[in-house]
């Protein structure tokens, strides 16, 4: 007969309801101190300024580095004896060096999130790929990082799942072009993209670029020094038996050197142009800058002269027209050799996206910006301080020292239309800034010498008395005006942080 289990009679019997309420009010308890710190932290926070979304920044304090975020709040303790490299601000991915050896160079590095969490795990270094665009402003490849495994390189994304094996003997950036990387093994060079997808085996002596976009295909150099084109599609674009190729971006002429002299040959290497020119410039569509005696000029598929070599610099501004140099100024000419702007601006540039020109001059010794539209009438007259292409507005500071806004017609607008994020807008009145909002209400009374607009973390400069200091999107002031920063290219604020000297250093400190 199966016995039934008995509770021996000096052992306590439990109280369900008792357990139930304790545990009831054990987790009352545990929201009310989660909602209470919670709402802690979005009061504090929210003072700090309108932010969309999170981003980071590389932070020094006291000769050690850290991470803050967008609030100005550390996320990384400042701890580190080495820069933290950010790949991309907007990701939590913070590669941290350490253990350096000054003596022979050797270092380790961990990978680590917003948690403080290591990340990217299992290899003996984690590199974030760095690059340089043609006015040496540096930035990283994002969403991927440069990864070692028995001495030997290859990619991982940031989710630390490796994208191309580590076979590599280097992996590295080509100078202004994004999404290719050079890979090299054995003393031979090969590409890859960012996926981890090899373009081209590594079997070449040297490999360059052609113009900045990836698109274009590359320059390859056997072990003969011959020279050939493989397209971004992995297809022989010009077979290996070249001398030198110009780095010109054209699908139906190309400019080689055979034989000691610069020619012109088509896709199937057929000569098409010899004896017309002594270098090339530029291709686009039927026209061709060319260069002869020192002199640069336009000639057509053909060899004709279309316009006379007498430039001392020539290049594309579109299809239909050129900015040159002549006598030291610039102006802006037709590909058939008609003038539209005199030769006597410092400086030309052209926007695609507006089809309009910014033409700099020097006026009684001081700078001033023309922007002139397509039938080069003078529309806006100022300092060009920003073309914002893919919101369609021009920043201008103004002769009498204030900044507006216009759109690609050349209509003036409010800053608000424009800073749709921010919530204060800089104003000035009577020689002197202040903020307002997007009413105009003025918010900050004009009380500084200078200032910045609102930066994406909700935090504006403000300058008194030569000293810089910052103010949050309500208008509280952060930290009163005591930073010198006469050489400072930006002024930027994160909180009571600033951004330091060298811009493409990006790190933020606060003394």
């Amino acid at each position: 007969m199966a016995r039934r289990a008995r509770r021996y009679e000096d052992t306590p019997k439990l109280n369900v309801k008792k357990i139930i309420a304790v545990i009831v009010l054990i987790l009352v308890i545990i929201m009310f101190v989660v909602g209470i710190k919670s709402l802690l932290e979005s009061n504090s926070r929210s003072t700090s300024g309108k932010i969309e979304s999170i981003s980071y920044y590389t932070a020094y304090d006291n000769g050690k580095w850290g991470v803050i975020d967008s609030y100005g709040e550390y996320v990384i303790d400042a701890t580190y004896d080495d820069m933290i490299i950010i790949p991309d601000s907007t990701k939590a991915v913070f590669i941290c060096t350490y253990d350096v050896n000054y003596q022979d160079g050797t270092y380790k590095t961990k990978v680590l999130n917003e948690k403080n969490k290591e990340i990217i795990k299992g290899y003996e270094k984690v590199e974030a790929i760095s690059n340089y665009d043609k006015s040496e402003n540096l930035w990283y490849e994002t969403g991927v990082v440069k990864v070692q495994k028995n001495g030997k390189f290859g990619l991982a994304d940031f989710a630390g799942k490796e994208i191309l094996a580590c076979d590599y003997d280097k992996i590295e950036s080509i100078q202004g072009l994004q999404t290719a990387l050079l890979i090299t093994k054995d003393g031979k060079y090969g590409v890859c993209d960012i996926s981890g997808n090899v373009i081209i085996e590594p079997n070449y002596k040297e490999i360059k670029k052609i113009e900045d976009n990836y698109k274009n295909g590359f320059i390859v150099v056997n072990d003969e020094g011959k020279c050939g084109i493989i397209g971004f599609d992995k297809q022989e674009v010009l077979e290996c038996k070249y001398d030198e190729i110009k780095p010109i971006n054209s699908t139906e002429v190309f400019i080689v050197k055979q034989d000691g002299k610069y020619i012109a040959i088509n896709q199937q290497g057929e000569t098409i142009l010899e004896n017309k020119f002594d270098d090339v410039e530029d291709i686009d569509e039927e026209n061709i800058i060319a260069k002869k005696n020192g002199k640069f000029g336009i000639i057509d598929k053909e060899g004709k002269t279309k316009v006379d070599f007498i430039y001392d610099e020539l290049k594309f501004a579109s299809s239909e027209l050129c900015i040159g140099l002549k006598n030291d100024k610039y102006g802006v000419i037709t590909t058939s050799g008609e003038e539209k702007l005199a030769f006597n601006s410092i400086d030309i540039s052209y926007v695609s996206a507006g089809n309009f020109i910014i033409a700099d001059y020097l006026v009684d010794n001081k700078l001033t910006s023309k922007v002139i539209n397509s039938d080069f009438e003078e529309k806006i007259t100022g300092i060009v301080t920003e073309v914002n292409s893919s919101k369609g507005y021009i920043r201008v500071h103004t002769e009498d020292d204030t900044y507006k806004y216009y759109n690609f017609k050349f209509e003036e607008i409010s800053a608000s239309s424009v800073l749709t994020s921010n919530t204060l807008f800089l104003s000035k009145k009577d020689g002197k800034y202040g903020f307002v909002d997007k009413d105009g209400n003025v918010v900050v009374d004009y009380i500084y010498d200078d200032a910045t607009e609102q930066n994406s973390s909700g935090y504006a400069g403000i300058k008194k008395d030569e000293l810089w200091g910052s103010i949050d999107s309500k208008g509280k002031v952060v930290v009163e005006p005591e930073y010198n920063l006469d050489n400072n290219l930006k002024i930027d604020f994160i909180g009571a942080w600033h951004l330091c000297e060298d811009r493409n250093a990006g790190y933020y400190l606060d003394v």
